[in-house]
């Protein structure tokens, strides 16, 4: 059931998707070469009190797992869920995917994004970019009356010239009160198939792109998802609101 949201429930989503967007700018700026991934994840949670948000992600329970970190920090080939711990420390080169969703006044705000730790392999920063585009390029089919299929081949359009492997295990979803609502949004599909769009549904749309195979492993931990053959990985993520006149990106910093 899709959940629309009312006039009062837009505010405060702007309120919570603004809290995210600015938790993962700041957070942005402290990844540097020695700093440790659980150096990080207790600097997002500093950062959450300092704009008045919490962690959506710590203690959220798939099966019997609880989720121990405040963010997903992900590095290289890991995919997304990749948990802060003091002995993962940022490299030179390293890429590295930080997930802010954060929980604001009963609203969830979700963002991601992949950054280049200094002089990174033109391949994976080739990636990157390609990632962010095919991120636009989905938010871009976003409007009254297209469907989701219409987001999930766009962003495979814009991603087909790299010949990348389009991670099928892992989607984007419909966002509010809870992190993960329906629908879901494939990022590979058919145009004119889906859910059909309509105002009042907010989005969180989310390419994840390998380098490599689209196959995952996961990690021992039960939460880390890698690419099967080691390659990098890339993950760029808004939250959107559709509008009565086309799409309104809620986690601009």
């Amino acid at each position: 059931m899709i959940d629309l949201k009312s006039g009062e429930d837009v505010s405060r989503m702007r309120a919570a998707c603004t809290a995210a967007a600015r938790v993962l700018h700041d957070l942005a700026d402290l990844v540097v070469p020695g700093i440790s991934t659980a150096g990080l994840d207790a600097a997002a949670r500093g950062l959450m009190l300092r704009h008045g948000c919490e962690s959506a992600c710590l203690g959220y329970v798939v099966g019997r797992l609880s989720y121990p970190g405040h963010v997903c920090i992900s590095l290289n080939d890991e995919i997304v869920h990749g948990i802060g711990a003091p002995d993962r420390i940022i490299r030179e080169g390293d890429l590295v995917s930080l997930d802010v969703v954060v929980r604001r006044d009963g609203f969830i705000g979700d963002n991601a994004r992949t950054l280049l730790v200094g002089k990174v392999a033109p391949d994976a920063r080739q990636l990157c970019q390609d990632t962010e585009k095919a991120l636009m390029a989905g938010i871009a089919a976003v409007r009254p009356g297209s469907r989701v299929g219409d987001i999930s081949a766009a962003i495979q359009a814009a991603l087909a010239p790299g010949g990348y492997g389009i991670v099928r295990d892992f989607v984007g979803h419909g966002v509010g009160r809870k992190m993960h609502e329906e629908p879901q949004i494939p990022n590979y599909g058919k145009a004119g198939t889906g859910t059909k769009l309509l105002p009042g549904m907010a989005l969180a749309i989310e390419p994840m792109v390998n380098l490599g195979t689209h196959k995952i492993i996961m990690a021992a931990d039960g939460w880390t998802a890698r690419t099967a053959d080691g390659k990098p990985s890339a993950h760029f993520e808004h939250t959107v609101l559709v509008t009565e006149t086309g799409v309104e990106i809620l986690t601009l910093p």
